[in-house]
C-alpha cells in the first residue's frame, strides 16, 4: 500500500466541481478510492471561470475534504480543461534531414514542440496531437528508425482563448498543477475503443452549457469544437415556451413524460401543462443540437461514411431517447460513454455515468504520472488514533443503506437534473461574455 501512487484529478464545469483520488498499484491496477463534488453558482459559464473567489473557495472545499478521508495532504493535482473557445487547429511542420541519419524520438519531439510554440492569433496552444508523419513525401506511420532527406508532420494542436487556462490557474490558488488535460482528449482515450478511433468516431459530450464534439480517425485526433449550448437550453426552452415557473414544469415533466422524444406519446395534462407540448419544445431543441453536432462531420472535411459510431457522455446525454434520436438521424450507430474498464470503483454509491469525465482523468493521469510521483502525502498514524477506511470496508456496513435511503429520493428525472443549472441560469446576467 505504502509503495501505491495516489492520483488527484479535478473536473470544473458550469454547475459543479468535482475532485477525486485513485490510487494505482504497483502493477498499475487503478482504483478509485474517494470522490467530492461542490455545486457551482454563477461561476462559470461556457466552461470558463467568471469567479475566482468563489470558484476558489470551492475547490478547496473538496481538496479539504478529500485530504480528510484520506488522511493526508493533497501535494499536486491533474485538472481537467474545457470550455467554449477550445478546439482544434490543424498545424503542419517541415524539416530536411541529414539522409545518413535515422530519425529519433528526440527529433519528433523536437519537431512537436516546435509546432506547439508556433503563434496563433488571439489564441493560447493547450495541447498538441500528431496525426500523420511523412518521410521523404511517403507516409509513415511510425518514422522514428526511418532515414531520409526530409520530414513533414501534421498535428492538431488544441487551443483556446488565454483567458481559459489563465482564469482557470488563478482559481486553483496555491494548488500545484502537475499537467492540465483536456478532458475530451482524455475521455477520447479512456472510452472509445482502439477500434473505435481507427475506424471513426464522434464523441459527443453534453455539458450544461457547452457540448464537445470530438472525432478521431484512422487512431489518432482529426477535430475538436466546442459548441455553445447544452442542457440548459432545453429547460430554459420549456421555461419560456411554457410559461411556467421551473418548479412546476420539472415536476409535470417528471410525472408525464417517460420518453421525452416520443412524439406519439399520450398527451397528458397536469397542473395545466400539456406534456406534449413538453415533448414538442425538447424535440425541437435537440433536433438543433443533433443539426449542428452531425455539422462537425463536414467542418472535420470527412463524410458521414468516415465516422462509423457516436458515444455520448454528459449530464445532457442522459435524456430518455436522446441516444436513438441520434442514431435515427445521423444514421450512425450510437451508444452511451461507460467507465474506462481500466478503473475500479470501489465506492458503489458513486455515480459512473456522471463522473466520467473525472475518471477518465484519472485514467489518464496514470498513464503519463512518473515511477515513484505521488499526488500525495500521506501522514502516519496508529490505526487506533484514526479511522478506518471510508469505503469499501466490513467493519461499518450498516451506514451505507442509510446513506442510499437518504439520497434515494434526490435521484431525479431528466429536468431535475439541469435545476441547478438553471436556478443559476435564472438569477444570471443574461449577458454573456466571450472567453
Amino acid at each position: 500500500m505504502e509503495n501505491n501512487q495516489h492520483i488527484v484529478a479535478i473536473e470544473i464545469g458550469s454547475t459543479k466541481i468535482v475532485g477525486a483520488i485513485a490510487e494505482k498499484s504497483v502493477s498499475g491496477y487503478l482504483s478509485v478510492n474517494h470522490l467530492e463534488e461542490e455545486k457551482l453558482t454563477n461561476c462559470v459559464r461556457y466552461g470558463c471561470v467568471q469567479n475566482v473567489e468563489n470558484t476558489k473557495n470551492a475547490i478547496m472545499r473538496i481538496v479539504k475534504k478529500l485530504e480528510n478521508k484520506i488522511k493526508g495532504d493533497i501535494t499536486d493535482v491533474y485538472v481537467g480543461i474545457n470550455g467554449r473557445s477550445l478546439h482544434s487547429v490543424p498545424t503542419e511542420i517541415d524539416r530536411n534531414l541529414n539522409i545518413a541519419e535515422s530519425i529519433t524520438k528526440l527529433n519528433i519531439e523536437n519537431l512537436k514542440n516546435s509546432a506547439f510554440k508556433e503563434p496563433i492569433a488571439s489564441y493560447e496552444p493547450i495541447d498538441i496531437v500528431p496525426q500523420t508523419y511523412y518521410v521523404d513525401n511517403k507516409e509513415q506511420p511510425n518514422p522514428v528508425g526511418c532515414c531520409g532527406g526530409s520530414i513533414n508532420i501534421k498535428f492538431n494542436r488544441i487551443v483556446a482563448k488565454p483567458t481559459l487556462k489563465l482564469n482557470l490557474e488563478r482559481a486553483l490558488g496555491a494548488l500545484r498543477v502537475k499537467k492540465f488535460l483536456v478532458t475530451s482528449l482524455a475521455m477520447a482515450e479512456s472510452i472509445l475503443t482502439e477500434e473505435e478511433r481507427t475506424l471513426g468516431c464522434m464523441l459527443v459530450d453534453m455539458g450544461a452549457e457547452t457540448t464537445t464534439v470530438t472525432i478521431f480517425k484512422n487512431g489518432t485526433l482529426n477535430y475538436m469544437a466546442t459548441l455553445p449550448f447544452g442542457g440548459r437550453n432545453l429547460t430554459r426552452d420549456l421555461v419560456n415556451g411554457l410559461q411556467q415557473p421551473f418548479d412546476v414544469v420539472a415536476e409535470t415533466v417528471k410525472k408525464t413524460i417517460a420518453e421525452p422524444l416520443n412524439i406519439e406519446a399520450t398527451d397528458l395534462l397536469i397542473d395545466g401543462i400539456s406534456s406534449k407540448s413538453a415533448i414538442n419544445y425538447i424535440i425541437s431543441r435537440t433536433s438543433e443540437i443533433i443539426t449542428n453536432v452531425n455539422k462537425q462531420i463536414e467542418y472535420a472535411h470527412l463524410k458521414s461514411s468516415d465516422v462509423k459510431t457516436i458515444v455520448l457522455v454528459g449530464g445532457a446525454a442522459k435524456l430518455k431517447g436522446l441516444q436513438a434520436e441520434f442514431k435515427e438521424r445521423t444514421q450512425i450507430e450510437t451508444r452511451m460513454g461507460t467507465t474506462p474498464p481500466s478503473i475500479n470503483i470501489l465506492n458503489h454509491e458513486i455515480n459512473k455515468f456522471e463522473h466520467i469525465q473525472v475518471f477518465s482523468l484519472l485514467d489518464k493521469a496514470a498513464s503519463i504520472i512518473a515511477d515513484g510521483s505521488t499526488c500525495v502525502a500521506l501522514h502516519s498514524f496508529s490505526p487506533a488514533e484514526g479511522q478506518g477506511p471510508t469505503i469499501n470496508t466490513d467493519a461499518a456496513p450498516k451506514p451505507e443503506p442509510e446513506e442510499k435511503e437518504h439520497r434515494k429520493p434526490k435521484k431525479p428525472g431528466m429536468f431535475s437534473r439541469f435545476k441547478t443549472a438553471l436556478d443559476k441560469l435564472m438569477t444570471e446576467d443574461e449577458e454573456e461574455s466571450e472567453e
